[in-house]
């Protein structure tokens, strides 16, 4: 592990971490290196049910985090669903912070398009949720053109300025610090302002990250490899975010990036996670 550059340690400071709605074990395991009041993202997959996604964001909240549950636009029925869903999180408290991405499906299975249309509707603030997170993708998306994510973002955030809610940005993960770094000071050229949480893989195997790496279409193998700092010939060994936020810290300038924190995907496990940032902050 590497020790760790003063820089860095702004970047890591609050930062958030994924679960699904199968991972209350393993956020019990991770509860005595988790930071007290993390924020806990808690993810809308498609083989999830209602039950499992309140149960998780109710847990997160009862081990003394901050829950923040998504919402998949596209994965949606109907407006009766979401209604539902964002119903009983205000019952569980657990609605006053949410993340709205669009999702996987190529085509909607209800009325929302898209993130805009869950936001622009209202229910969101209707039933309590009071910040809303979006997606930012610093390295594109593979079926969405830069042009269209970039109105996208702006449309996101200026429908939840008009509701007076509070709006950040995170990030899809990534294995270049150059391309992020780049994205950042276009953000904020365009004059947004919002915080925003830079997606990194948490430690895990090597094949499994360059398997989500293929999946989101996130570099090439040998790119990742160069960038990440691991080798394509021990593909069974594990590799950490260690080269990734000491480039990034290091690069780091507030008066051009402004607000700048972190968000783990959590591969290898939360307690893993927890883990890995308890030690490179102590490194």
């Amino acid at each position: 592990m590497s020790a760790l550059d003063p820089a860095p340690s702004r970047l890591l400071s609050g930062f958030s971490v994924e679960m699904t709605g199968k991972d209350i074990p393993a956020l019990h395991e991770a509860q005595d290196v988790l930071p007290p009041g993390t924020r806990v993202n808690v993810t809308f997959l498609g083989n999830e049910d209602l039950p499992m996604r309140l149960a998780a964001a109710a847990a997160v909240k009862a081990a003394g985090h901050v829950p923040v549950p998504h919402i998949s636009a596209r994965r949606l029925g109907s407006a009766a669903e979401l209604e539902k869903f964002l119903g009983a999180l205000a019952e569980a408290g657990t609605v006053e912070n949410v993340f709205v991405v669009a999702g996987d499906p190529a085509e909607p299975m209800g009325p929302y398009e898209d993130s805009l249309a869950v936001i622009a509707s209202g229910l969101p603030a209707a039933f309590g949720a009071r910040h809303v997170s979006v997606a930012g993708y610093p390295e594109g998306h593979p079926d969405i053109g830069t042009p269209t994510l970039w109105s996208s973002l702006e449309g996101k955030l200026a429908s939840l300025a008009d509701q007076g809610l509070d709006a950040s940005i995170i990030t899809q993960f990534g294995f270049d610090t150059a391309p992020v770094l780049a994205w950042l000071e276009e953000l904020r050229g365009r004059g947004i302002e919002a915080p925003v949480r830079i997606g990194v893989p948490g430690p895990a195997g090597i094949k499994r990250l360059l398997g989500y790496a293929r999946r989101f279409g996130v570099g090439t193998s040998a790119g990742i490899a160069q960038k990440y700092g691991f080798s394509l010939a021990n593909l069974l060994g594990t590799a950490g975010p260690d080269r990734f936020i000491n480039d990034l810290g290091a690069a780091y300038d507030p008066a051009r990036h402004g607000v700048v924190q972190l968000h783990f995907y959590t591969f290898g496990g939360l307690r893993a996670t927890a883990e890995w940032v308890r030690d490179f902050q102590g490194a």
